[in-house]
């Protein structure tokens, strides 16, 4: 909004209404309020300061004589007229804002899904702050919660991006119940500090955020990276509140032949089947054993055994497999059939 007042086509019949009533000592009916609330749409939509329209409507209705034996009716009337001309205001503000929003949720779902035209999509990225001719990068935040547009919590880490990097290109928006932030490829601080707010405001949430990538397309690419990589921290269960998709490429090759992925993770792993208990308590210790770099005292740690019942089970495990986990020749190809098998879902859904 810009601080200007009212032209005086705003206040046209204005001063005659309030006369008019103040005369006979009656209130304002139907059509002189619609036309009221007809005026202040008006000046919304003209950008006009609703301050400067106030007292515009205060000064002319100096004007007006009111009846001396009802001094009082001015003011009643005066209060009604402005009253209307405020709600007609406010109600084009809701209204464009609305507008807005629903052209914002538009743009953003067109930006995410590549689904439209490139050289419109350019021209309107620039309305909402962003230069598609650059290199951008994608953080995606999931909270406990759905965030959804207008929450407390999306608001406040908005809020707090934006006035840490005042001017810059960046976007953000809501999705799927996520929130988005679109940076500049050459900006990882950005990308960073929406990250660590994100996390701060959900208090456990994640946030993965894709590599830098050129263009529209690009903007869509480093999207799908970083909700990949949301997907492996749910299904690999990765530690730690930020994920970089770019540590996380050997995921993706791994899995990219999923059927060779599967014959190994069988192979290699399908006897541990025979064991009591089933494969997945021996699934856990080599994840155990894998994740703490081999060492047992701290692979016992971490699921709350003996060194001596840790021992037990790596030992069970290369009788059933023929394969050592300590071995270094043997360990490559274990590793990545635990990796396998944590990706797949096996042996729960892997048959």
């Amino acid at each position: 909004m810009t601080d200007r007042t009212a032209p005086a086509d705003h206040l046209v019949g204005y001063a005659d209404i309030v006369a008019s009533a103040c005369a006979t000592g009656r209130r304002l009916n139907r059509d002189e309020l619609d036309s009221r609330r007809a005026e202040g749409e008006r000046a919304a939509e003209a950008g006009l300061a609703l301050r400067g329209l106030i007292r515009n409507h205060l000064a002319a209705a100096q004007t007006v004589r009111p009846v001396p034996s009802s001094p009082g009716g001015l003011l009643a009337v005066v209060e009604q007229a402005v009253d209307a001309f405020v709600e007609g205001y406010e109600r084009a503000q809701q209204q464009a804002i609305r507008q807005e929003e629903a052209a914002r949720r538009e743009f953003v779902d067109d930006l995410l899904y590549g689904g439209s035209d490139l050289g419109r999509l350019a021209e309107r990225a620039e309305r909402f702050g962003l230069r598609l001719s650059q290199a951008h990068a994608v953080a995606v935040a999931a909270g406990p919660e759905p965030y959804g547009d207008g929450f407390r919590v999306a608001r406040g880490i908005e809020a707090a991006v934006l006035a840490r990097f005042p001017g810059r290109r960046i976007l953000l928006a809501t999705k799927d119940g996520r929130l988005i932030c679109v940076a500049p490829g050459d900006q990882p601080d950005v990308l960073a500090s929406f990250a660590k707010q994100a996390y701060a405001a959900t208090d456990g949430g994640k946030v993965a955020i894709g590599r830098s990538h050129p263009g529209a397309g690009g903007v869509v690419h480093s999207y799908e990276e970083a909700l990949g990589a949301l997907d492996l921290a749910e299904r690999m269960g990765l530690d730690g509140p930020v994920l970089h998709a770019v540590d996380l490429l050997v995921y993706p090759v791994l899995t990219r032949d999923r059927q060779a992925m599967a014959d190994l993770v069988e192979t290699t792993l399908g006897p541990l089947r025979t064991a009591r208990g089933g494969a997945q308590p021996l699934i856990d210790t080599l994840t155990a054993y894998f994740d703490s770099g081999c060492v047992a005292t701290e692979a016992a740690r971490r699921l709350s055994l003996s060194v001596r019942a840790l021992t037990y089970r790596l030992e069970r495990i290369r009788s059933l497999t023929g394969a050592d986990p300590a071995d270094p020749i043997n360990r490559y190809a274990l590793q990545t059939a635990v990796i396998g098998a944590r990706l797949l879902g096996w042996p729960a859904d892997v048959d």
